[in-house]
């Protein structure tokens, strides 16, 4: 992806949410929440929560679109006769039947060496799921089709709109909190505050502080469900087929290490190394969801 179309994709996405948050703050009439008689909590926790949900909600509705355009993904058309395409086709269908799934997700294939999947989409009856190349050329048939299942499990257990719900809590809390506190140790004796320079600074710091410290509730969240689609895969595809396309992974990570974009936080697998990655890693080292897999009982 070039850094014209990055650009690009960033400008349209932020200026679609400006004008999202214009349109709906007017609906609900929000108010300024900073006041001359002080900090207007309603009006805050409203202005938040818009803030907070917005953004993440444009971000799930244009998901499937961002990993398009994002990884130059080669489409799967239902009646190729390509058999390795037509393969992928199968699995998925046959899986997301299995899963319960009413409307069969995408299917894509791109262009990568790391042994890689990823599923996305803003509800599970309008997913896509993708596969890389090296993954193809690396995995065996039934390798596949656990891989395949770990990717549909995430969208019948609907992770991705689940993910989307807590960031925004997340978001709206943070902001909330930064600005109440802001306000609270940089108000004058009458009261007055929120226009001052120390206030910006202070409510910029705070931002950040509590964001980083809801990335790690989010990345703890995203770890469980990672443990969950395992089982989820090898409940579609067999358990012995889900430990040993984990142990594969493992063998290839040790030489190479995938690379995050728009759709990483449902990749099949990254590897985190030291305290500081293994609080904000989407995903549980492979070794414990290795071990974790052998001992469940998978019904």
């Amino acid at each position: 992806m070039n850094i014209v179309k990055r650009v690009f994709l960033f400008i349209a996405l932020n200026f679609l949410i400006m004008i999202s948050m214009s349109v709906i703050m007017a609906v609900f009439g929000v108010q300024p929440y900073l006041q001359q008689s002080g900090l207007d909590y309603g009006s805050l926790a409203i202005f938040c929560l818009l803030w907070g949900f917005t953004g993440s909600f444009i971000s799930l509705l244009m998901s499937k679109q961002m990993a398009k355009w994002s990884y130059h993904l080669q489409m799967i058309d239902e009646n190729t006769r390509e058999p390795q395409l037509r393969e992928l086709l199968n699995i998925v269908k046959d899986l997301s039947s299995r899963a319960g799934i009413d409307k069969m997700p995408e299917v894509a294939v791109y262009q990568s060496d790391d042994i890689n999947a990823f599923a996305t989409g803003p509800s599970k009856n309008n997913a896509l799921v993708a596969v890389s190349t090296g993954l193809l050329g690396y995995m065996n048939r039934n390798e596949i089709e656990a891989v395949l299942g770990h990717e549909i499990s995430h969208v019948s257990n609907g992770d991705m709109v689940t993910m989307t719900l807590l960031q925004g809590v997340v978001n709206a809390f943070s902001m909330f909190l930064a600005r109440a506190v802001a306000f609270a140790v940089t108000r004058d004796r009458s009261g007055q505050g929120g226009n001052s320079m120390s206030y910006i600074l202070v409510r910029v710091v705070l931002d950040v502080v509590f964001m980083l410290l809801g990335s790690i509730l989010v990345s703890a969240f995203s770890r469980h469900r990672e443990y969950r689609a395992d089982y989820g895969g090898a409940k579609l595809a067999g358990q012995d087929n889900m430990k040993q396309a984990l142990m594969k992974l493992r063998s290839q990570f040790e030489r190479i290490q995938p690379v995050s974009g728009t759709a990483s936080t449902l990749m099949i697998s990254n590897k985190p190394s030291g305290l500081m990655d293994r609080l904000f890693s989407t995903h549980p080292p492979l070794d414990d969801r290795i071990a974790r897999l052998s001992k469940a009982e998978i019904k």
